[in-house]
């Protein structure tokens, strides 16, 4: 089982380093909506995705993917904690 806080926490410092956002990562609001509160785009989306797979070893399969994934950080946080469940 993997601690969810501080996934939550390397997620944030992920985000605002892969999307260069102009925000410190604990001002990023677990359940606060991505990409209406961040303009994150497609695009965004691809790099998180990026940064899930270099940094967690997290793939993710085409029907896999959903917007809802990425609605808020603790979507994602969920997402790689299960993800990386399955791989232990």
């Amino acid at each position: 089982m993997h601690d969810i806080e501080a996934l939550k926490t390397a997620l944030k410092q992920l985000i605002v380093e892969r999307l260069f956002l102009d925000i410190a990562p604990e001002d990023i609001a677990d359940d606060a909506p991505l990409m209406d509160t961040y303009g994150i785009d497609s695009v965004a989306l691809f790099e998180i995705i990026i940064g899930l797979e270099e940094v967690y070893g997290v793939t993710m399969e085409d029907e896999e993917f959903s917007l809802d994934l990425f609605e808020n950080v603790n979507a994602i946080a969920e997402f790689v904690r299960r993800k990386l469940d399955e791989t232990q």
